[in-house]
């Protein structure tokens, strides 16, 4: 499985398109197989479920994220777990385990640049 954890400074962002950059994770057999950092080409409407999904992601993890954008992931058959926070290695720790559950948020406010409220 591949996932995709919006990052900022080795830390889940807390709004996956305001991101610097993506850690792309392949999981196979209970373990990471690859780890990588992309960049982020950019936050424009709809773009970013698409850019992603045609990478091979399989489920996003994210601090939080808009109603459309997560609409979008589910039409490309992605999987969004959103709420997460904390260093990107321990959430995948997390999720490998079983131990990442969403918090099934939705930002609605988009005047911030890098965070969304609570997440």
């Amino acid at each position: 499985m591949k996932i995709a954890i919006p990052t900022q400074n080795g830390q889940v962002s807390g709004h996956f398109g305001h991101c610097p950059q993506f850690t792309l994770v392949d999981i196979e057999e209970g373990g990471v197989k690859e780890k990588n950092l992309i960049d982020n080409p950019g936050h424009q409407p709809g773009f970013l479920p698409k850019f992603l999904a045609e990478k091979g992601v399989q489920c996003i993890i994210a601090g939080g994220m808009g109603g459309q954008a997560q609409d979008l992931f589910a039409s490309y058959n992605v999987q969004v777990i959103t709420g997460a926070q904390g260093a990107i290695d321990q959430v995948i720790k997390n999720f490998i385990e079983g131990k990442l559950i969403s918090t099934d948020s939705v930002c609605t406010e988009h005047e911030h640049a890098g965070s969304c409220g609570g997440h």
